[in-house]
């Protein structure tokens, strides 16, 4: 107990100290096209995720090296990110390394190279999708610690990974959510944050679905992935956008603008939804293979259609408040 007392209070030191340095040399986030703000705040508040994975690692006789160096190369071009506004061409290539040293610390093999070239584009897209749906005050931490409650209950069980990363993760997390859980948040996660967070996310679900043989794990950040895929699909086939230009298409997007509903509010419902989710995934997770692909693909139809439902809702409420 005394290490979670010193690590929340050296997190919550340097999570202060971030916050002065970061105002002095004008670490700021500018609202844009793709902003549910409208003032500016301090960006990379996420640095303290990192900084926890750092000192799980330091204080817990240096497990998991691979991991850890893919989220210490992936957080210093995501922070370089946050000041400078980095190409897509010099960040890949680091997602691409950091995801690499994932499977690499799982140890999953090359053969099948098809499955294994997947696995990585996977974990690129879980990155970049925790990244995508940091728009809001208090949804990447809410939802975060959702997701990490779901993986410290199996991990319970199963006892998979090292209990302690889940909760220096969570610690960082709820000091962070002291910044960003406002209706006026002092400062955001940044692209350090939450592309650091979409990596500690997919190294603990894709090891525990890996070695658990249960494909269900995968479903503990279904509702992340149900709205940014479908956003994604969304933008290919009707609107032709860039998948990199700015947008307000997902749905907790609309739920702010076009409802008003606040952005804790938000925040709240996903968390919740995930927090569901979590407990059928704890209850099937040990079924047979054939009974857990029956639940992922239902769940999954179940989200999509919900995403189909509430996409033409809005748009039609929307069109009736323009009338």
């Amino acid at each position: 107990m005394k290490i979670y007392v010193l690590v929340t209070l050296l997190l919550a030191i340097l999570s202060y100290v971030y916050l002065k340095l970061a105002i002095k040399f004008k670490i700021i986030d500018k609202p844009n096209q793709r902003s549910s703000h409208t003032k500016i705040t301090v960006r990379g508040g996420g640095i303290i995720f990192p900084i926890a994975i750092l000192l799980f690692f330091i204080l817990n006789d240096y497990q998991y090296p691979y991991f850890v160096l893919g989220v210490f190369l992936i957080s210093v071009i995501s922070f370089l990110d946050d000041i400078y506004t980095l190409s897509s061409k010099i960040r890949f290539p680091f997602q691409f390394l950091g995801v690499f040293l994932i499977l690499y610390q799982v140890d999953y093999p090359f053969s099948p190279i098809y499955l294994y070239v997947s696995f990585l584009f996977l974990g690129i897209g879980v990155v970049n999708m925790f990244n995508f749906m940091d728009g809001i005050n208090g949804i990447t931490g809410l939802y975060s610690l959702a997701v990490i409650s779901g993986l410290f209950m199996i991990n319970n069980t199963e006892n998979i990974v090292d209990n302690n990363l889940l909760i220096y993760t969570a610690i960082s997390l709820v000091i962070f959510g002291y910044y960003n859980f406002r209706r006026k948040a002092l400062f955001f996660a940044g692209d350090i944050g939450s592309i650091a967070i979409g990596l500690f996310m997919y190294f603990v679900g894709f090891l525990m679905a890996i070695k658990l043989a249960s494909p269900l794990i995968l479903l503990i950040i279904i509702v992340y992935g149900a709205d940014a895929g479908n956003t994604l699909l969304y933008r290919k086939i009707f609107t032709k956008e860039s998948i990199f230009d700015p947008h307000r298409h997902h749905i907790y997007q609309k739920l702010v603008d076009v409802y008003k509903i606040s952005h804790l509010k938000v925040a709240g419902i996903y968390a919740i939804l995930q927090l569901l989710v979590n407990f059928i995934v704890y209850k099937t997770y040990n079924l047979k293979l054939s009974i857990q692909f029956i639940v992922f693909f239902a769940l999954i139809f179940i989200f999509i259609l919900g995403y189909i439902f509430l996409f033409r809702k809005i748009k039609q409420d929307l069109a009736l408040k323009n009338e």
